[in-house]
């Protein structure tokens, strides 16, 4: 199966240009192809892992990925797909911003590996030494005022405002794709559905510009789809805002959940958007969740397959002991790394390494909310440390109730968690 058809059957191809022409180009050619990514934060989103899973698929089918950080562009900022003007940050803080984004992107696409054909460049290289006067010479004048117009990026906000900033990323974003043409020999841009009109702006210009010169040009443009939830919410988002890929940001327990919460309508399309799985595996777990979809067994295999992907196998290991752990009640084979990660959003109290008093505890942590409360909730069954129950009025929490000298975990009911952490 070629790549485009692959593509094809997961769904995951919005748009393309000269549709066969690419097709036959993939067939024929070890394509150079591209992705951008401007550094907005210091930490892709998962919201980036379909373009840049996009480029290991082409790496797979033996064609030659670039990974390119937007350190030049995100200077300025895209206004695709916005209602509103981004925010401009420092040159210090895109920098950082674009070295954080370009260790995540080597890990993924496993740029370290010396068999891989994966690259990751930097736009900052080429936009950093513009001049002004450039700009309008040497990519202004391929462009009319109406063409720019014309792009969706631009015209939905020309009511709300746009400003001349925001009106010329396009120009520099099509000069990205003029220059890795010229450099790497790229001619496959791609990118997501709202990267339409500035794929196509680079397809242009390099047309342009290149016209009275005695070559054929072929370059094209593919874009994916708009990820969409089936309960109408953003894919990507959660109560507790974005899921990262940085682990800092969420731990790969928190990651592993995201996945294994997916509903039912939307998981098989996860699978075939965000693994590598073929389409026997695909089909076996559509079955299962078509039959058994209680047993949760595809939802289990999306989250272990991007757990994988994005931190490690050590991380899923982890991540899988947290989550039996929770679900089992038994908290003492956990560490006090497996706590900090299952327990991150859990109320947490500090006190000293001393012995306390089990009603004293439950008081100072605000647990129960009286000592007469706290005798109650202990005599009536309702108190777990560490994952047993404790019915002892006089019980006093010692050494031998601390996970590694650091935590002891108070469960007060069926579902209620409280940490207590030991300074």
């Amino acid at each position: 199966m070629d790549i485009l058809q692959d593509l094809e059957k997961r769904g995951l191809i919005q748009q393309t240009t000269d549709h066969e022409g690419l097709k036959k180009h993939l067939e024929t050619n070890q394509v150079s192809l591209y992705c951008g990514f401007d550094p907005t934060a210091d930490s892709l989103h998962i919201g980036h892992l379909v373009p840049l899973i996009m480029l290991k698929r082409f790496q797979l089918a033996g064609h030659k990925p670039i990974a390119l950080v937007g350190g030049g562009t995100g200077m300025i900022g895209d206004p695709s797909g916005r209602s509103t003007e981004r925010s401009l940050n420092t040159t210090e803080t895109v920098q950082y911003y674009a070295d954080s984004l370009k260790k995540q992107i080597n890990k993924i696409l496993e740029v370290e590996n010396i068999e891989s054909s994966v690259k990751v460049r930097n736009n900052h290289d080429w936009l950093g030494k513009l001049t002004f006067i450039d700009v309008l010479r040497d990519i202004g004048k391929h462009f009319s005022i109406n063409y720019m117009l014309a792009k969706e990026s631009v015209s939905a906000r020309i009511e709300q405002g746009l400003s001349f900033t925001e009106f010329s990323y396009m120009l520099l974003q099509s000069l990205d794709y003029m220059k890795l043409y010229e450099e790497e020999n790229v001619t496959l841009q791609i990118g997501g559905s709202d990267q339409w009109g500035n794929i196509t702006a680079g397809m242009e210009l390099i047309r342009r510009a290149r016209e009275n010169q005695d070559e054929e040009i072929k370059v094209y443009g593919l874009t994916v789809p708009l990820i969409t939830k089936a309960d109408g919410t953003k894919f990507g988002k959660t109560a507790g805002g974005a899921i990262w890929l940085d682990p800092e940001k969420t731990t790969p327990y928190e990651f592993y959940q995201f996945w294994i919460n997916t509903d039912d309508r939307d998981v098989i399309k996860f699978i075939k958007y965000f693994t590598f799985l073929n389409e026997e595996e695909i089909a076996q777990l559509e079955s299962e969740v078509t039959n058994h979809p209680e047993n949760r067994v595809a939802q289990r295999r999306l989250a272990e397959e991007m757990t994988k992907l994005v931190h490690s196998e050590e991380a899923l290991a982890q991540a899988k002991k947290i989550t039996e752990a929770l679900f089992s009640g038994d908290f003492k084979k956990l560490s006090a790394s497996d706590i900090e990660q299952g327990f991150k959003d859990v109320p947490t109290f500090e006190t000293s390494k001393e012995d306390i008093g089990l009603v004293d505890l439950l008081v100072n942590a605000k647990i129960s909310s009286s000592k007469r409360q706290a005798r109650e909730d202990i005599s009536n069954g309702a108190v777990y440390i560490n994952g047993e129950r404790q019915q002892d009025i006089q019980y006093t929490v010692t050494e031998e109730d601390r996970i590694e000298e650091k935590f002891t975990i108070i469960r007060r009911g069926k579902k209620k968690y409280f940490l207590i952490s030991f300074n």
